[in-house]
């Protein structure tokens, strides 16, 4: 039996290494190609969501046999069988990062709020996505900075688990991004342990404490971390609002005296998934300062995303200033922002008009509009 297994297992490592090799050539094709699957992905998340979310659930069993194949493999090398080449597996590995990375940028891209600290995150995670596609510097972080690399893979497994539970399993941001921190933790351990080579207690409580500091964190990056299938499509502000229509309405003059009279809607259109149903927050703020924060409970599905308002009603008495309506998740994602400025005499006051404006972002870019069949 362990004969016929250790064979089988010989004549498929053979059997890949050929395949391999015919792929090389046309390794560079990978990167550009996941990126489209991820823009068809992100396409289909409030239309065909099915296959939006069996391409995300293709990229999912890609990691869990990427992360399976060094357990797989030393289970059976105790069983006379050989492991595969390590060209082999960096070669896999690569273009599973590759995959992840591409996959999951037009999500990350589109739902940047360009104006906070997103940007950083999402210019980090486009250097990641070139770095895996240029051979000289990837092999080279694989090979002699293992702990850059480590953090690399956890990374990316953060990545998967935040884009692909919202579309298949209709999770909210908030359980996503805990799972995200929870799946990147748990899968790290064995990179740790090869890292580390544990052979004392020192050692082992040396990797018990870095497991605790990736977890905290991951968890204090939320701010920094775009909510990848949240995304705002426009947003109003005025002085009154036709319920029955979900329309703004009127116009004022953002001056301390109008506000006190007949106070302010905000008024934010949200894109997410079909089927999905989250609990989010305008947090009003004054120079900074929190002011009010006001809960909405937001549906999926929807082209023009889900029509949400509050109405703050009461203002004080030295309102005028800079105000900033952040519009956020519950565990603190920024989904967008609205401003506005106050001003004491109204031939100085901004207008509130009811207009419905989209977000701002990079600059002509909008990555629905370049596929087929957008509207």
């Amino acid at each position: 039996m362990t004969t016929n297994v250790s064979s089988r297992w010989i004549s498929l490592h053979q059997h890949a290494e050929r395949w391999i090799e015919r792929l090389r050539p046309y390794a560079w094709l990978w990167p550009p190609f996941a990126f489209l699957l991820g823009a068809l992905s992100f396409f289909l998340v409030d239309r065909q969501q099915s296959l939006g979310a069996l391409l995300a659930f293709g990229l999912l069993v890609a990691w869990v046999l990427l992360l399976s194949e060094n357990l797989i493999g030393r289970f059976l090398a105790r069983r006379g069988s050989t492991l595969l080449p390590g060209t082999v597996t960096s070669f896999v590995a690569q273009m599973i990062h590759q995959e992840t990375l591409f996959f999951t940028l037009p999500f990350v891209l589109a739902t940047t709020v360009w104006s906070s600290g997103q940007a950083v995150f999402t210019l980090v995670m486009t250097g990641c996505a070139l770095l895996s596609i240029l051979d000289p510097l990837y092999f080279r972080l694989a090979q002699r900075y293992r702990w850059l690399y480590f953090i690399f893979h956890a990374q990316c497994v953060f990545l998967v688990v935040l884009v692909t539970l919202p579309i298949m399993l209709k999770l909210t941001t908030d359980q996503s991004f805990q799972l995200a921190v929870l799946a990147a933790t748990f899968f790290s351990i064995p990179s740790m342990i090869h890292l580390m080579q544990p052979r004392s207690i020192l050692r082992w409580l040396a990797i018990l404490g870095l497991i605790a500091v990736l977890a905290g964190a991951a968890w204090l990056s939320r701010p920094w971390v775009p909510p990848v299938t949240l995304w705002l499509t426009g947003s109003a502000l005025s002085p009154s609002f036709d319920g029955a229509a979900r329309e703004p309405r009127g116009e004022i003059a953002l001056t301390t005296q109008a506000l006190e009279r007949s106070g302010l809607y905000a008024y934010t259109a949200i894109r997410a998934p079909r089927g999905l149903r989250e609990k989010i927050y305008h947090e009003w703020r004054h120079e900074g300062e929190l002011i009010d924060r006001i809960a909405l409970v937001i549906k999926g599905g929807r082209d023009e995303g889900y029509r949400a308002w509050t109405h703050k009603q009461h203002f004080p008495s030295d309102a005028q200033g800079d105000w900033r309506i952040d519009v956020m998740t519950g565990t603190g994602q920024r989904i967008g922002v609205l401003r506005f400025r106050v001003a004491k005499e109204s031939q100085n006051a901004m207008q509130a008009d009811g207009t419905i404006r989209a977000p701002g972002g990079v600059p002509g870019l909008d990555i629905r509009r370049l596929l087929p069949g957008y509207q």
